[in-house]
């Protein structure tokens, strides 16, 4: 695939400040990520994640989760249950804020799963911080931001699915939602903080795995 002149000189610049573990954890040379061979798993976890890698994992879990949540509680208390109130247009007909509750997944999928999402939320919470910190992913800067995203957005919504929000009847148990997006007949499933968090985590590991991995090391003959 043929990449612009502009966007190869973007993701080199990113891959060599945030896709390289820190120097001083590895205490080898700083080599960009083509100079650099792929380390194995037993090399990998041999090494030590600062402890500024924890704060800023934490930070981004807790500030995602946080602005998902009280968005919700604002949102909820300002437009009421869903069918309450007409939509509020930010962009008349275009953009707006309408409550809707979610029973299923990102986006509507899976609706009436809710009890099964959440016991896979639950299982990714722990395979995140197995990865990041058993594993060391959290030595690539890039990825920890990602996952800081994706836990944040999985925190936000997992606490919906526990029914802790204590909505009414069917609707407990559900995902609030409330961002709008429609043109002209389509309107696209409502979401919320959260969903934007995982679609933004799932995009920065897309292009983690297309242009960020270290280059495998050549074989000699």
């Amino acid at each position: 695939m043929k990449i612009p002149g502009e966007l190869f000189q973007f993701i080199t610049a990113v891959s060599t400040n945030m896709a390289e573990p820190d120097p001083t954890v590895a205490e080898r040379p700083s080599l960009s990520v083509a100079e650099r061979p792929s380390l194995s798993v037993a090399e990998r976890t041999s090494l030590s994640v600062p402890k500024s890698r924890y704060i800023v994992f934490g930070l981004l879990m807790v500030a995602g989760a946080a602005a998902d949540l009280l968005t919700k509680e604002w949102v909820f208390a300002w437009r009421g249950l869903p069918g309450q109130l007409p939509p509020w247009w930010l962009i008349e007909s275009y953009v707006g804020i309408e409550t809707a509750v979610n029973q299923g997944a990102l986006f509507g999928m899976g609706q009436g799963q809710g009890w099964l999402f959440a016991i896979l939320s639950l299982i990714a919470l722990v395979g995140i911080c197995v990865w990041l910190f058993v594993f060391k992913a959290a030595q690539s800067k890039w990825m920890l931001v990602a996952m800081g995203l994706v836990t944040g957005g999985i925190i936000g919504n997992l606490y919906d699915r526990l029914g802790i929000p204590d909505l009414p009847g069917k609707l407990n148990g559900g995902v609030r939602d409330w961002i709008l997006f429609k043109y002209q007949d389509y309107v696209w499933p409502n979401f919320n903080i959260a969903d934007s968090l995982l679609v933004t985590g799932a995009i920065m590991l897309a292009i983690h795995s297309l242009f960020l991995m270290p280059a495998e090391p050549a074989k000699a003959e």
